[in-house]
């Protein structure tokens, strides 16, 4: 495949110029990351060979950058449309494997983006609540949108779910610099879409229902395992 792609639009494979900057970061910056903030992974067995999202709650802007730290395989992020508009951010996200959503439109282009990763057998990283939740005083995970479990459906693959704990005392909404508890994130079982029944737009929401279910199950997992190790 060329390495030349559109802008935002993620270049693969292993003599990819965009990839080279990612994996020299995987092993310098985002080791030293995951040791600052003490992550702890688990459940990476969970995860399945070939194509499969990750989707899991999101509660601050560290929880994608700790989930692409941690992963041992390389992991595709969605993310704004917006975070483009800078130059040299949109300039990095180009190389470290993200690709931009047109928010609140049917992104056409990015749908084709994210199905290509998943049916080349790599691994896409999503958040169903779609923004960060703001209020991080109660347990309930926020709006699930459709979009993960109809890229999961369209593409054919698993959805695993992710719980992550800590980030969310770590860099909370309107913090400017970041603190250092542990963070805790464990991967769930995954959920199969081919065992959900109906129309399109009935298989979309019970997926997304049981989606939800879990991560919130794998998260309150992830906070039992926090306050065991305190």
């Amino acid at each position: 495949m060329s390495s030349e792609t559109p802008r935002g639009r993620p270049a693969t494979g292993e003599g990819a110029p965009r990839w080279r900057l990612a994996r020299f970061l995987r092993v310098t910056v985002a080791r030293a990351l995951l040791a600052a903030f003490r992550v702890d992974f688990s459940g990476w067995e969970h995860v399945p060979e070939g194509g499969a999202i990750l989707a899991g709650n999101h509660a601050s802007y560290l929880d994608p950058v700790l989930l692409w730290c941690a992963t041992p395989r390389p992991t595709h992020f969605v993310a704004k449309m917006e975070l483009w508009d800078v130059g040299w951010l949109g300039w990095l996200l180009d190389r470290l494997w993200a690709f931009p959503v047109r928010r609140a439109t049917a992104d056409r282009e990015m749908i084709q983006t994210a199905t290509s990763i998943l049916e080349r057998g790599e691994l896409l990283g999503m958040f169903p609540e779609g923004t960060r939740k703001r209020d991080v005083s109660t347990d309930e995970l926020g709006e699930a949108h459709g979009g993960v479990a109809f890229l999961a459906l369209r593409a054919g693959v698993p959805v695993v779910p992710v719980g992550i704990v800590g980030t969310e005392r770590a860099l909370p909404p309107g913090a400017k610099l970041p603190r250092f508890p542990r963070v805790h994130i464990r991967i769930g079982a995954p959920v199969d879409p081919a065992s959900f029944d109906g129309g399109r737009k009935e298989r979309v929401e019970a997926l997304t229902a049981r989606l939800m279910e879990r991560i919130a199950q794998v998260r309150d997992e992830a906070r039992r395992e926090s306050l065991d190790a305190r």
